[in-house]
């Protein structure tokens, strides 16, 4: 039997599909997909208890509806990789267990918890049997592999990229055929984050941050927070041959690469190539331009945040966001206090890379302040249970919208100074003081 024969025999409804999960499985989604047959899941309620789901952060999946808890409390019981405002209230709430991702900023699952079913979304098959997982790799293809029933949605509507992000029509068990409409509510992005654009601020510290980057460098930017506007607003259409090596790929990137600022012509690896794990953070236009063009490759994410390969490149330049840094350097971006408000991604991945890369820079993009410019995220301590997602000892450069920090090769005297002076005039006075008393005579 040829793939196309293989295809039509799988080819099922979503109803037909989710008949096999039974009570007690432990099923992964990858985010925010497969849409049909979490609706599909969910209608079997009344049959089942106990299935145990691992879904992104960004998943809008029906069982992630916080309404469910008040009919069906024991159907499913949820866990989450990444905390993002459509699962936060879940979290905190302890509706839904966070699942402490590992090094490669995905949930080390396979040898602790087998996956009994795992659900993904794919584009059609090309004409060798071949279906693209389209804007995101993560862990997808590993998953498939490692999964004793994988069930895909066919979206017609997916990209497809070069690198390593395909699966073979004979490596899935069930098809069922789904092209969602891609609207999301108003005044959100895919994330479910509010999309208010960038300000003065934002414009700011891209700027700054956009003055530390050098012609030549490989480039690494997170989603989330200020970081995710450097590369529209820190003037980097001004550089020459940049090289892109990143989990995600922010708005921006693809018109740099369209424009021939990121030519990865000084990448050690993947030369010429812009690489990532994710690339569906574009505009239309941009994710027009990634589509099926071999300038742009994917691979998954145990290979993209291994921090040998992002040290294999010479002036690999991270830039990532935090929600709160001490005058010692420690780096919070994914709590204040034991409560998980956010994720840190790839972050602790790329500063251990950016650190053992020749000529290598880490950069943390934050706000001076919270809360209407009430709290300053410059503070003495971390508040005591907040999650520190890369350690003082990987702190290389902050900036906020007052500055830059420079803290690599820094006494602490030293980098409780230079991380004061780029703090919010209105705390400047407070701080020093806690300094002087928390860390030197």
């Amino acid at each position: 039997m040829d793939w196309r024969g293989e295809y039509k025999k799988k080819l099922v409804s979503a109803e037909e599909a989710v008949k096999v999960v039974k009570s007690g499985d432990y099923l992964v989604f990858a985010q925010p997909e497969a849409l049909s047959l979490g609706l599909a899941l969910v209608s079997r309620a009344d049959e089942l208890t106990g299935v145990r789901i691992m879904g992104g952060g960004g998943s809008d999946l029906p069982m992630y509806d916080p309404g469910w808890y008040e009919v069906y409390p024991e159907v499913f019981q949820l866990e989450t990789s990444y905390v993002l405002p459509l699962v936060r209230t879940l979290v905190k709430e302890r509706k839904s267990d966070f699942m402490v991702s590992g090094l490669f900023a995905v949930p080390d699952i396979s040898e602790t918890k087998p996956i009994d079913v795992f659900m993904v979304q794919i584009s059609p098959p090309d004409d060798h049997g071949f279906c693209s997982f389209g804007a995101s790799l993560w862990k997808k293809k590993e998953w498939v592999r490692e999964a004793k029933v994988v069930m895909a949605e066919v979206n017609e509507r997916m990209i497809r990229t070069y690198g390593d992000n395909f699966v073979h029509v004979s490596e899935i068990d069930y098809f069922v055929e789904h092209t969602p409409t891609g609207k999301i509510p108003g005044g959100t992005d895919i994330l479910g984050r509010r999309t208010s654009g960038p300000g003065k601020l934002e414009k700011t510290i891209a700027e700054y941050v956009g003055s530390l980057v050098k012609d030549g460098d490989c480039l690494e930017i997170g989603v989330g927070g200020n970081a995710e506007w450097v590369a529209q607003l820190g003037n980097l259409e001004s550089k020459h041959d940049l090289g892109w090596h990143s989990e995600n790929t922010v708005r921006g990137i693809g018109t740099l690469v369209m424009n021939g600022v990121i030519t990865g012509k000084y990448k050690n690896i993947h030369q010429g190539k812009a690489v990532a794990t994710a690339v569906g953070g574009g505009t239309k236009e941009e994710m027009d331009f990634i589509n099926e063009n071999p300038l742009f490759e994917t691979y998954s994410a145990s290979y993209i945040l291994d921090p040998r390969v992002i040290a294999a490149h010479d002036n690999m330049v991270a830039i990532n966001s935090a929600i709160a840094v001490d005058l010692t350097g420690q780096i919070a971006a994914e709590s204040v206090g034991p409560v998980m408000t956010s994720g840190s991604g790839g972050q602790l991945s790329f500063a251990i890379g950016a650190y053992l890369s020749k000529g290598g820079r880490s950069i943390v993009a934050i706000p001076s302040t919270a809360r209407v410019g009430t709290l300053s995220r410059i503070v003495p301590m971390l508040e005591p249970g907040t999650i520190v997602s890369t350690p003082r000892s990987l702190a290389d450069i902050v900036v906020t919208e007052y500055g830059v920090a420079r803290l690599k090769g820094r006494t602490q005297r030293e980098r409780a100074l230079e991380l004061i002076g780029i703090a919010h005039p209105d705390f400047r006075v407070e701080l020093r003081k806690e300094a002087e008393r928390l860390y030197w005579p």
